[in-house]
């Protein structure tokens, strides 16, 4: 039986607009902090910025092709799977590395380069992981998606924004600079007002479909967590450095998969339920362990926010 059929949440042609509106306000708001520093880090420190791109599209993926081996979760599922590691990471991790006193313009680049990587790398990097896996190919070529439409899709929902915000950025910095902050705080409860309304409408399907997902989201998220730091930790970054790697890593732009499954899979299925379930939980996630990384520091007095910026 598929049971990508079973499945179907309650998501109308205006929520998909709202979300991706939702999406376009929170890159926009991403793009308001992006500063040229955060690009001259390439040159200043290229260790730690190829660190956090390679976990980020290297690594995670890696990681979720070797989990969907082990555990042979269904078709739809390790397909929603290997979609979340294709996204870019999200807006929120920078929030969380600030919080666990992680390097705040580090977390900043890497989100504002696997942004812009993203037009390319998550039609790539997902086609190619879901193709190596015999279940997710039979489903993807079923499905017939074309890698040129999703590249148009990912480029209508972020590079735009991200291009306005960098125009507005360059060409307004007083309002920037007090607009900046508010707006990454907004665009914040926004996204997460929406995934609760969402959460809400579908709750019904959630109960009954969750033990599917829990186990393997939490499973999911946490070896994207743990392979971020030990990869960092492997190539002698700094502790700050580390932390922010593990949380850009583990902190995925789980809004676009969302929009990816609505416009590409007509909303139905694990994959939806996955990319739901993973916007939720990526959040406690990420607290949880900004707040065990602060802890760390309890003894050791302040660290320095923003160092390599």
């Amino acid at each position: 039986m598929d049971s990508m059929a079973e499945i179907s949440l309650n998501f109308s042609p205006a929520s998909l607009r709202v979300l991706n509106l939702c999406i376009a306000f929170i890159m926009f708001g991403v793009a308001l902090s992006i500063a040229p520093k955060h690009f001259r880090l390439l040159l200043k420190h290229p260790g730690s910025i190829l660190t956090g791109v390679t976990s980020q599209w290297i690594v995670l993926p890696a990681v979720t092709f070797l989990l969907v081996l082990l555990l042979r979760p269904p078709p739809g599922i390790a397909l929603g799977m290997f979609l979340i590691a294709a996204c870019p990471g999200g807006n929120v991790s920078n929030y969380f590395s600030l919080i666990g006193k992680g390097n705040v313009a580090l977390s900043v680049s890497l989100t504002a380069i696997s942004t812009l990587a993203s037009v390319v790398a998550t039609p790539f990097v997902f086609r190619f992981w879901g193709n190596l896996y015999g279940p997710t190919a039979d489903l993807i070529q079923r499905i017939d998606i074309s890698f040129l439409d999703m590249l148009v899709q990912i480029l209508l929902i972020l590079t735009l924004p991200v291009a306005l915000g960098l125009l507005t950025a360059r060409t307004f910095p007083g309002l920037t600079e007090r607009i900046a902050a508010p707006i990454r705080h907004l665009s914040f409860l926004i996204l997460l007002a929406f995934i609760t309304v969402a959460f809400y409408a579908n709750s019904q399907q959630f109960v009954l479909y969750i033990h599917m997902v829990f186990g393997l989201v939490f499973l999911h998220n946490s070896s994207a967590l743990i392979s971020g730091y030990l990869l960092a930790r492997g190539t002698r970054q700094s502790v700050e450095d580390c932390r922010s790697i593990s949380i850009e890593t583990g902190i995925q732009n789980s809004g676009l998969g969302l929009i990816l499954v609505f416009t590409f899979f007509s909303g139905q299925g694990e994959m939806a339920l996955v990319a739901a379930w993973w916007g939720i939980w990526h959040i406690m996630a990420g607290a949880a362990v900004a707040w065990f990384f602060s802890r760390q520091d309890r003894r050791k007095g302040p660290t320095p926010q923003g160092a390599i910026g």
